[in-house]
């Protein structure tokens, strides 16, 4: 069995001013032919995957390995960008032939200049190098388009089903496993979807989604189910297929297919506008602080719409200038993205006291920079912080003191995913009054376990959040929250 494994992945903000290029994929995450290390990250897992199989099964597997790349989400990928690693990919694929399988790692919502539908796009000039009789396989981020034309080009693609994405590797060996039985003809996979008709944002760690998701895993173990993907869509990418969708893969099943697809998703559609946490302002949020109700360990205030994870900048500073204002000391900051202000804490260096200008450059909403004078703590080159068993890079970063704040400055735009970003500068989580961090729910496996409290932040910025208000161009259908009875409309 001749297998091929590669992934080309990036989240793309369509309203994000962070445009994604060459560079953006060589600073986050770049492994050439042979040279992926050993832990997988959330969107090359098919690679690692396939690397444990091959080792299982020596003399009946060839892997052959392409790229790997991720970009961290930002906003449109520059065209020439997009064609140079797509065709790259391409090129290795057509030297491999003959292949019986190709299992790639995608994200599901990468869009650049002139392509709505870039994983579509690979799919479709994949399947026309292997032809019609190979097995085509992908994971997706739940965060993603579905489209009719990745529906047609892949016999597989499976979502991870947690919101926190913990699942990414879990994912990859179940889509390697039926991809395997389907190049031995054991099965045939047949894909059925359906179109929810609604844009909203389900977080697996909390009800009705959690246990949604357990129901999900209970079906998959009743043939001819073989897999069951919820795809929750991603609102900030203005494409025609944005929103949540139901993917149910059986052994040649489609009626029953499409009929449990139908099912699973108008019950995700009763679950509109009541799938979120309780979600603060920010006088709300710091009113918090004084709660003396709150259990040992430190207040996690998740800014949840400065998440560089959803495209945005992660420079914002909204919150910190009302934690300045109010006086709050014992807080710990991780991360601001703010290349520059690194760098001039790199030519101060450890120790110094200066002043300087941080945050708030992306753009208008997300605050203005803090002028203040700090002491530049501590500096490290190339930091990490885990995820579910990867390592996500931060970059260069610099540690600045001032006001009873500690605040961590990184060049490479990443969430908050994990309390080990703060202990990569030196820095005891557990010994801050306060954590202000940025994500939207990834941060919640990592901190729920140190928090006396976790209170999501709705600052209000700089992510597209109201998809009532956001300005659409793309979208056509009709959905909800934009349609109150969006399938009640033609």
């Amino acid at each position: 069995m001749r297998i091929f494994t590669a992934s080309l992945a990036t989240e793309t903000n369509t309203f994000s001013p962070m445009y994604t290029d060459l560079q953006s994929f060589y600073q986050s995450f770049y492994a050439a032919p042979g040279e992926h290390p050993a832990t997988p990250t959330l969107c090359s897992a098919p690679l690692v995957a396939c690397r444990d199989y091959a080792a299982l099964h020596p003399t009946e597997v060839t892997l052959i390995e392409g790229t790997c790349t991720w970009a961290e989400p930002g906003g449109l990928l520059n065209r020439a960008a997009y064609e140079q690693l797509r065709d790259e990919i391409l090129l290795q694929l057509q030297a491999a032939l003959p292949v019986d399988l190709v299992m790639l790692g995608l994200h599901g919502a990468m869009v650049a200049q002139g392509y709505d539908d870039c994983e579509g796009d690979l799919l479709q000039r994949v399947r026309l190098l292997v032809g019609p009789t190979a097995i085509v396989a992908a994971t997706l981020d739940p965060h993603s388009h579905l489209t009719a034309l990745r529906q047609q080009q892949a016999d597989l693609l499976i979502a991870f089903k947690e919101f926190p994405h913990l699942d990414f590797m879990q994912r990859a060996e179940e889509l390697l496993q039926l991809a395997v039985r389907a190049v031995k003809g054991e099965i045939r996979p047949v894909m059925n979807s359906f179109d929810c008709r609604m844009i909203d944002v389900f977080p697996t760690s909390h009800e009705p989604m959690k246990s949604f998701v357990h129901k999900l895993m209970q079906l998959e173990q009743q043939a001819p189910v073989l897999s069951v993907s919820v795809i929750h869509g991603f609102m900030a990418g203005d494409v025609p297929d944005m929103g949540a969708k139901l993917l149910v893969i059986t052994d040649n099943a489609p009626e029953l297919g499409a009929a449990l697809a139908q099912e699973l998703g108008l019950e995700l559609f009763s679950f509109r506008g009541r799938t979120l946490p309780q979600f603060y302002t920010i006088p709300d949020a710091l009113q918090h602080l004084h709660d003396q109700s709150v259990q040992a360990g430190p207040v996690v205030l998740a800014d949840v719409w400065d998440n560089p994870g959803g495209g945005v900048a992660g420079d914002g500073t909204l919150i910190l200038h009302e934690l300045i204002r109010q006086q709050v000391s014992g807080v710990a900051v991780g991360t601001l993205w703010d290349p520059m202000a690194v760098r001039l804490c790199q030519a101060a260096g450890e120790g110094a006291d200066i002043e300087l200008r941080f945050g708030g450059k992306s753009c208008a909403s997300a605050g203005d920079p803090v002028d203040k004078r700090v002491k530049v703590v501590r500096l490290k080159q190339n930091a990490q912080q885990e995820f579910a068993g990867s390592l996500v890079p931060m970059g260069d970063c610099a540690l600045i003191r001032f006001d009873g704040i500690d605040l961590i400055l990184n060049s490479n735009r990443c969430q908050s995913f994990d309390p080990s970003l703060f202990r990569a500068l030196g820095l005891d989580p557990l010994s801050y009054r306060v954590l202000l961090i940025k994500s939207t729910n990834h941060f919640y496996q990592g901190f729920v376990g140190i928090a006396g409290k976790i209170i999501y932040v709705d600052a209000g910025a700089p992510y597209p959040s109201n998809p009532v208000t956001n300005q659409y161009h793309k979208l056509q259908r009709p959905v909800w929250p934009r349609h109150p009875a969006p399938f009640d409309l033609t």
